[in-house]
């Protein structure tokens, strides 16, 4: 029984980025439910840069945001280090792949070194090139879709992206699991609080802070003109680093704004209560790929400002809106977003702050908090029965099959 364990348990890692947080949180719950782990991946200069990760890790090269030729040479140049690597990638009966760039270097291992190895498959976010109507993004699901068929396990951190992209576009009908982006009960520890402060009380009715990769143009463009219309009214407060907003834009609207502030980067989860320290919202409102990722995903800015008490701002019918008008944490807006938007901030009161964040503060950890989940997902990574079937193999099945354990109570009503 004891090699049994062991060989059920061995995973290899393939990751896009080892300082990434989605990457540690995985990596560490993984250790923590006795699997022997070892990462493959990339870096990139964005935060946690000095991070050391705490578990073995074979760094593959460092890759630039939003420069898709460079990530590609250099997932030629990783594919070659995996024969230096050959040994650990042997040892893994289980592959675990985030994004369709590690899931290719997967099956290439899958191929050269452990025909036996089980692919799992988890994705954060579903890019607008995939999603297109054109022959770049016809031939990019073309490429997924051949993928797919050696994939034993569907990941994704919301249920839209099965039920908006994977069961129609993808005809996926192999089984999945939802593993939101939840704070790891363990990083909940790490939080240092938030240091008494000397600086006077603000002279602003709200606060409203915006955590984590700050993206899309037309997000920013939108809080710009907020600001101009709420100065003296409502301080912005931007925490994190920059990604899809210009730079140069992004430096003018604060220097016109004085209602709108950079904190700079942080590290999580140590910072985090730094961070949301003194916000009245949380934003959440994500119009940078309207038509799908921003209208399927759950941020992780979502379970962090639940864990520590803060409620969220987002629109109305999206999967993170729905999320926060079924809980009752927040506030969810829809078209015209500026003119709704102002209304709002002008008109809530304190008493409304207040009973939402009484909400927040009454329901259980495990809303925000990793509980049985990870866990859960460990015990399927580690079942022959469940990594035994490949999606090509199910494929008369009339929709996915969502893993829930029989011990297990799911409240979302979107499982098959």
């Amino acid at each position: 029984m004891k090699q049994k364990y062991e060989r059920n348990r061995s995973v290899v890692f393939f990751a896009p980025d080892v300082t990434d947080v989605s990457t540690i949180k995985r990596a560490e719950a993984f250790r923590e439910n006795g699997f022997h782990i070892t990462v493959l991946g990339f870096r990139r200069s964005r935060y946690n840069n000095d991070y050391d990760p705490r578990w073995p890790y074979i760094e593959l090269g460092r890759t630039l945001d939003r420069n898709y030729l460079q990530r590609s040479a250099m997932l030629l140049r990783a594919v070659f280090l995996l024969f230096i690597a050959r040994r650990y990638v042997q040892r893994g009966a289980r592959y675990y792949a985030r994004n369709i760039d590690q899931l290719m270097l997967a099956i290439v291992s899958k191929f050269l070194f452990r025909r036996d190895a089980a692919i799992v498959y988890e994705v954060l976010d579903i890019q607008p090139a995939f999603t297109g109507a054109g022959l770049y993004s016809r031939l990019l699901r073309l490429l997924e879709r051949f993928c797919l068929r050696q994939v034993s396990l569907l990941v994704v951190s919301s249920p839209a992206f099965v039920h908006e992209y994977y069961e129609p576009m993808q005809r996926y009908r192999g089984n999945w699991f939802l593993l939101e982006n939840k704070l790891q009960a363990s990083a909940v520890a790490e939080i240092e609080p938030a240091a008494a402060s000397d600086a006077s009380p603000s002279s602003y009715k709200w606060t409203v802070s915006y955590v984590g990769l700050i993206r899309g143009q037309k997000t920013f463009d939108l809080i710009t003109r907020l600001a101009e219309k709420l100065r003296g009214e409502v301080l912005f407060k931007f925490h994190g680093i920059l990604t899809t907003v210009d730079e140069e834009a992004f430096r003018e609207a604060l220097a016109n704004n004085k209602n709108m502030i950079y904190c700079g980067d942080y590290v999580n989860p140590r910072d985090l209560a730094k961070v949301y320290e003194g916000a009245d919202f949380v934003w959440a409102l994500d119009l940078e790929n309207m038509r799908n990722n921003s209208r399927w995903l759950l941020p992780c800015r979502l379970y962090e400002a639940g864990a520590l008490g803060f409620p969220c701002l987002a629109v109305r019918d999206f999967e993170v809106g729905r999320k926060i008008d079924a809980l009752d944490i927040g506030w969810t807006f829809k078209e015209p977003f500026e003119e709704t938007l102002v209304e709002f901030f002008r008109t809530v009161t304190d008493a409304d702050v207040a009973r939402k964040r009484e909400r927040i503060h009454a329901l259980p950890d495990a809303a925000f908090v990793t509980s049985d989940d990870t866990s859960s997902l460990c015990r399927f990574v580690a079942d022959d029965t469940v990594m035994a079937k490949r999606n090509r193999h199910v494929r008369r099945r009339p929709r996915a099959r969502r893993l829930i354990l029989p011990t297990e109570e799911s409240a979302d009503s979107s499982a098959p």
